[in-house]
């Protein structure tokens, strides 16, 4: 039988946001009368916590300094139906709820995330955040062969299937990188859908550092590249090793022909180490990828039988 009435939560992650959590809180009590909100307060200095418990939302301590930390902890503690994730900074509007949640509660899907990019302007995303987000997107796309749009949107809506399935291990700002890879991983169905953005208040500052977490965000891409699609990763290492391996042999044929000037000895072990690691590399893609697929098969059996 399904549920007639599905538990819907909203949470919010929260770090030094006293400016403006009581107004977000406010403004989803009125959107979403009939849900719980939980804000999830990572160690604020300035009052948050006791601001929005003030404006009668369930305040949970998460210790560990970190947004990854923090979805984890949601994910662990938070019983719903329905979650929705919106950041504590008054960026986004708690009137786009309605439309994010809706294929969440029809089960045409798992996560539907909120896309700013289409309303960025330089006016509320500085330009080199703007050009930053474009190129993570661009480049995982390129490497998972998806057509995602905005990947950091932290303005998403989740199924309990998401919750119970997808994993979440990284610390930082790039866990919204990890779930979305995560659930291409589980097969879940992802959503994206167009909404509002706007500027933070005058007094509120971005706790992301744009170099530093941009390179943790390609970095747990390329991680989950790895992790779940070795023999692509393995056999594009050991296509590398068998190119070099072609060229310095070339330059020692050129060289035998006193065409180029290079020891033809030193390019001939060179070329020959090459080869057998690209045997190797191209190996251990292969058992990686059966032991990959076994441990898929696996998990699907336990599905089943839950």
């Amino acid at each position: 039988m399904v549920d007639q009435h599905p538990i819907l939560v909203v949470a919010i992650p929260c770090y030094n946001e006293a400016i403006t959590i009581e107004k977000v809180i406010k403004d989803f009590q009125r959107e979403l009368p009939g849900a719980a909100i939980v804000v999830f307060d990572n160690n604020s200095s300035d009052g948050s916590g006791q601001l929005a418990q003030g404006a009668g939302a369930r305040v949970v301590k998460v210790r560990q300094q970190g947004k990854g930390y923090v979805l984890q902890a949601m994910f662990d503690q938070v019983d719903a139906d329905t979650l929705v994730l919106v950041d504590g900074d008054d960026t986004y509007e708690a009137g786009d709820v309605h439309k994010l949640i809706s294929p969440v509660l029809s089960g045409e899907a798992d996560m539907v995330v909120g896309n700013r990019l289409q309303s960025a302007t330089d006016a509320n995303m500085r330009t080199h955040r703007h050009i930053g987000n474009r190129l993570i997107v661009w480049g995982i796309n390129w490497m998972f062969g998806t057509q995602y749009q905005d990947i950091l949107s932290g303005y998403r809506v989740f199924s309990r299937r998401f919750i119970q399935r997808v994993p979440l291990l990284t610390p930082g700002f790039e866990t919204e990188t990890e779930m979305t890879l995560q659930a291409l991983e589980e097969g879940m169905v992802i959503d994206e859908l167009p909404i509002a953005y706007r500027s933070r208040p005058a007094e509120s500052f971005s706790k992301l550092s744009a170099f530093r977490d941009g390179y943790r965000i390609i970095l747990t891409a390329a991680i989950l590249l790895r992790d779940h699609n070795p023999l692509r990763v393995f056999g594009l290492l050991a296509l590398g090793f068998l190119l070099c391996a072609l060229v310095l042999a070339v330059l020692a044929l050129l060289s035998i022909q006193g065409v180029v000037h290079i020891n033809a000895v030193l390019l001939l072990v060179g070329a020959a180490l090459l080869v057998p690691m690209s045997a190797l590399a191209f190996g251990l893609g292969l058992i990686l990828n059966a032991t990959n697929t076994r441990f898929r098969q696996l998990k699907q059996i336990l599905h089943r039988n839950q």
